[in-house]
């Protein structure tokens, strides 16, 4: 397993749903077979980070975005928590500098980033804040940290879409679950196959970003793309929802975070 210049391999005892459904997500979500990923998440990434010079990619899994950005000749670095998923990363990509470690205790020294990656990631860390601390430690001023979430307002608990004809006139419409709550719920994303995620209102993102000096320079909510909705032709009439938000932030100089952090108490 190639290893960054800068640190070891941190180990990381990670057992239950994570590292159980890790095959899983291997089978049914890499390498061209979830259209999600190859037609909008992936080139999404690619487009915004593709220059940023030396990126680390936060929960990297299996490596499959990292390997889209290094084809196209950026430099990154992945970790993850799971072994099983560095051990297939490095199997997929050799050469790639991996490390077995978690989000909210990064193995670099500050500012040894250019650009940091997120994606999918944080709706399953409980550590949020010490999470979002660590990646604004490592990445530069200037940088760049890119965030990718399941929509933390339209795809929250219990949200979905409800066709009701049994009123007069039938309703169409998108049902959003308790947004303002807090919570870890367990899904059955395909049967026998349970995923926890930890919801948590967009602004408790935002106001932890900000308070860290990584300020929204701008965000993307796209459309499921058409190979998603081909799949998945139940979610066809409700392509106006985003299952996506993307947030592109920039890491400000500690005084410029200080002032973006008293502005969002305020």
């Amino acid at each position: 397993m190639s290893q960054p210049d800068d640190v070891g391999a941190t180990e990381v005892a990670v057992g239950g749903w994570a590292a159980d459904t890790a095959g899983w997500w291997q089978r049914e979500f890499t390498d061209g077979v979830d259209p999600e990923y190859t037609e909008q998440i992936i080139p999404i990434i690619v487009s915004q980070l593709a220059d940023r010079g030396r990126i680390l990619d936060v929960g990297t899994g299996e490596g499959q975005v990292a390997r889209a950005l290094r084809a196209e000749g950026a430099d990154v670095v992945g970790i993850d928590p799971i072994d099983s998923m560095v051990r297939e990363a490095s199997r997929r990509d050799e050469a790639m500098p991996l490390a077995r470690a978690g989000a909210d205790a990064l193995p670099f020294v500050d500012a040894s980033f250019d650009a940091a990656l997120a994606c999918l990631v944080f709706e399953h860390i409980d550590e949020v804040d010490e999470a979002i601390t660590e990646v604004a430690r490592v990445v530069r001023p200037g940088g760049t940290f890119l965030f990718l979430l399941n929509h933390p307002l339209l795809q929250t608990p219990d949200s979905g879409w409800i066709d009701d004809q049994i009123v007069e006139p039938p309703e169409q419409y998108w049902r959003i679950g308790p947004y303002l709550v807090e919570q870890a719920t367990f899904e059955e994303v395909q049967k026998g196959v349970f995923i926890r995620f930890i919801h948590r209102p967009l602004s408790r993102y935002i106001n932890a970003l900000a308070a860290n000096g990584l300020v929204l320079s701008h965000m993307i909510e796209p459309a499921p793309p058409e190979g998603f909705l081909a799949k998945a032709p139940q979610f066809r009439d409700a392509a106006t929802v985003p299952r996506l938000l993307v947030l592109c932030l920039t890491k400000v100089a500690s005084e410029e975070g200080s002032i973006a952090s008293r502005a969002v108490k305020q």
